[in-house]
């Protein structure tokens, strides 16, 4: 009696290790995949991200935070399709090397390895679910707060010769020549007194243009020879000053980037609020209807998406059944893989129209859940004649 014990703890044991060598694989791979396909569209993006340093004047420092703090975005966009690649080719990977053959003919049932296969999905699932209802919005909005309490201070790396620069609000620059930090035929329009001239200062006009001979740019002033300033009064009274040297103050003047948070970086607790007019969350208390649709788009992307992974899972399980015919299995991986994308892509084009109507909203929902189960009695089913 004690034997018949002892082989049945060795069967069990061997069958965890098996279970948990299927679980390491996956994820493995799924890991891999995706860290790829996540470097690579960072790496894009990124340069996209220039224009803060280029264009925006933001400091080399302040482009790296900011760009770090976009990588759980990207990554959380190529979950599914990174799982859908690493479950296809670990289940071609282990019918290749016989490693499924080894265990059907030990007696191990297929649908408990589909299982297997299904409890991954579920943990990656998880993982989507956490990324993009808590991490990412909390992530990508504290990105934006880094450019709103940003200073645009790299002045000298945005002037260009023979160019007008309007990246600042209310200012606009144009330089005639620029050599190292020298700057020649200077024109500066203020219109909201960002640049704290000694007019705006005395006589409170906002609205006034500079001309200076030549300058350069120091720590966070703009020192100015032989110029004039021109402002425009009330009574619209032009008056000129003329001097010789002065320096206009650059801590005020922002970049016209936009600093108010976007919906993708609004947190789902306040997406909630502005869809079902809650009234704890004083921030939408007008939440208006263009917002509303939005709202509901975004936050059906948050939830729903990660409920076609287990549905994709499944699909790819089907790999699993057992054919003599070689170009039968050959086209079923093709078959299974493009369905399952095409299921993705399905997800992504509803989600437009999601706010259209109540029943896409319920549509996009209860798809996933209900195809689920109904391939997973048929896989079941078939598996269970083999």
């Amino acid at each position: 009696m004690l034997k018949v014990d002892l082989d049945i703890q060795q069967i069990l044991m061997l069958k965890n290790k098996i279970y948990k060598y299927f679980f390491d694989e996956i994820l493995k791979n799924f890991i891999t995949i995706l860290l790829t396909f996540t470097a690579i569209a960072w790496v894009v993006r990124a340069v996209n991200f220039l224009d803060l340093m280029v264009v925006d004047g933001y400091s080399s420092g302040l482009y790296f935070k900011y760009s770090l703090l976009n990588i759980t975005s990207i990554m959380t966009r190529f979950v599914p399709l990174s799982f859908l690649i690493s479950l296809t080719i670990s289940i071609i990977k282990f019918e290749r090397q016989q490693e499924l053959m080894i265990l059907w003919t030990t007696g191990l049932a297929k649908i408990k390895v589909a299982n297997i296969f299904l409890l991954v999905g579920l943990v990656v699932t998880v993982l989507q679910l956490i990324l993009s209802l808590y991490i990412n919005p909390l992530l990508l909005n504290k990105s934006r707060s880094l450019l709103s309490s940003g200073k645009t201070l790299e002045l000298y790396t945005i002037l260009k010769s023979n160019d007008f620069s309007d990246t600042f609000k209310g200012v606009t620059f144009f330089v005639g020549e620029k050599n190292d930090n020298e700057l020649k035929n200077i024109f500066i329009k203020d219109q909201l007194g960002a640049l704290k001239t000694i007019v705006n200062e005395a006589s409170g006009k906002r609205n006034s243009v500079i001309l200076a001979e030549n300058g350069f740019i120091s720590e966070k002033k703009l020192v100015l020879f032989n110029g004039m300033i021109q402002t425009l009064s009330n009574k619209n009274e032009i008056k000129n000053i003329l001097f010789e040297k002065t320096e206009l103050s650059l801590t005020n003047v922002t970049s016209r980037i936009i600093k108010k948070p976007k919906i993708q970086e609004t947190p789902s607790s306040s997406l909630l609020s502005c869809i079902f007019n809650l009234n704890y969350n004083l921030s939408y208390k007008n939440c208006s209807n263009d917002y509303k649709n939005e709202a509901i788009q975004n936050f059906s992307r948050r939830l729903g998406s990660p409920l076609y992974i287990p549905l994709i899972t499944i699909i790819t399980c089907f790999l699993l059944i057992y054919k003599k015919e070689k170009t039968y299995i050959f086209l079923k991986k093709y078959a299974l893989f493009i369905l399952s994308f095409v299921i993705l892509v399905f997800a992504e084009i509803v989600l437009k129209y999601i706010s259209l109507s109540l029943f896409y909203a319920i549509a996009y929902f209860v798809f996933p859940l209900s195809t689920l189960l109904f391939f997973y009695v048929y896989l079941f089913n078939k598996l269970k004649k083999e």
